[in-house]
């Protein structure tokens, strides 16, 4: 398809509104707002878990909707517009976008922490807008190129890879330990591939849905173990029993963020070993402190990604050392946008895309990657 054919002149977006409801509206095309800024024509996005939350519950803490948003962060598309200050990319290419733009003056921003910035324009994040539109405009620092073996489709995926990169190097070095993973939704199982690629010996996928942990196999899990009713403490002998491990596991992450995961792994992990947890679901859990103190765990949180972490990402693509095949499961047309949040809601599948306006012929469901 002649991605110059279709109408660039209008910006369409999927817009919420207070109360849940949503609606398609023309906007105005975004204007670069610095030398260094990218005009992007978005082609994918992948829908996440705080799209959804952001829909049925209309905020995330003290994130709230209270006026119309546009939704969407994992993005892919092609540069339209490049600032006079930009360097390096041009009309044409194919790019990753990083959603969050920091002020890159701040003690985190220059500690190398920029993910910890109190001034993060983050897309989706109330005030700001989302990529669920024709166009999105980004710094350059936000924009990656894309390898040419990755589709603009798969690309969506590069931000949740972001994040399992970001929770995985948390923990600290991987090789020859063993790590087990709660949680086999996109991030989990992104967990496990970056895991096996960063040279774990053991990996074990957790979950309560058989077919997800069918799925984790796929991305390097060596071992699965599906969590019962049962107390944590019979969780995590059971887990530790299937997979070998007399004294525990050495690093866990919790992608769930599930209060019995969370029990359960700070139960399974060795003494001295690492938590990290990547995943949110309560602000407030009960878990065993006294687990932690006594076996002196270094807990850790991990908060989306930082410096490094997309390079790393796509480097791991480009290398092939991490496949993305068959993780998107669900695709959608910008015109059927609502109901791939239906869809996320419902639990369908690993991964939902809906594909950017003009970006809907079924031939770009698997969008040639020499474009």
């Amino acid at each position: 398809m002649d991605t110059q054919a279709t109408d660039q002149s209008a910006n369409q977006a999927f817009v919420l509104h207070p109360g849940g409801s949503f609606t398609f509206e023309e906007r105005s095309i975004p204007t670069l707002r610095s030398d260094r800024d990218i005009l992007v024509r978005i082609a994918a996005t992948g829908l996440c878990g705080s799209d959804v939350h952001y829909w049925q519950h209309g905020a995330i803490g003290r994130y709230v909707v209270d006026r119309p948003i546009i939704l969407g962060h994992e993005s892919s598309g092609i540069v339209v517009k490049c600032g006079s200050g930009v360097e390096g990319f041009v009309p044409g290419d194919r790019v990753a976008l990083e959603p969050g733009a920091t002020c890159n003056t701040c003690h985190h921003c220059r500690g190398g922490r920029y993910n910890l910035c109190q001034s993060v324009r983050f897309a989706a994040t109330p005030p700001h807008d989302g990529t669920l539109a024709t166009y999105y405009c980004a710094p350059v620092e936000c924009c990656y190129k894309l390898p040419p073996q990755v589709s603009l489709r798969d690309a969506t995926l590069i931000e949740p890879l972001g994040v399992a990169v970001h929770g995985c190097l948390r923990a600290g070095p991987m090789e020859q330990r063993s790590v087990a993973i709660f949680g086999a939704g996109p991030v989990g199982l992104l967990c496990c591939a970056v895991a096996a690629a960063f040279g774990a010996s053991t990996v074990i996928s957790v979950d309560v849905v058989p077919s997800r942990l069918d799925s984790a196999r796929r991305y390097g899990a060596t071992h699965t173990y599906q969590m019962s009713a049962e107390s944590a403490d019979t969780n995590a002998a059971d887990l530790l029993a299937g997979a070998g491990l007399q004294s525990g596991v050495d690093i866990v992450l919790d992608a769930s963020g599930a209060e019995p995961c969370v029990n359960c792994g700070i139960l399974a992990l060795a003494h001295g070993g690492t938590f990290v947890q990547v995943g949110l679901g309560k602000s407030n859990l009960s878990i065993p402190v006294g687990q932690i103190c006594d076996k002196e765990i270094a807990f850790k949180g991990s908060f989306r990604y930082g410096p490094g972490d997309f390079q790393l990402a796509i480097g791991l693509l480009k290398s092939r050392r991490i496949s993305l095949e068959g993780l998107i499961t669900h695709e959608f047309a910008f015109s059927e946008a609502e109901d791939a949040f239906k869809n996320v809601a419902a639990r369908r599948g690993i991964k939902s895309v809906i594909y950017g306006p003009g970006f809907d012929d079924g031939a770009l469901k698997a969008y040639p990657a020499h474009l």
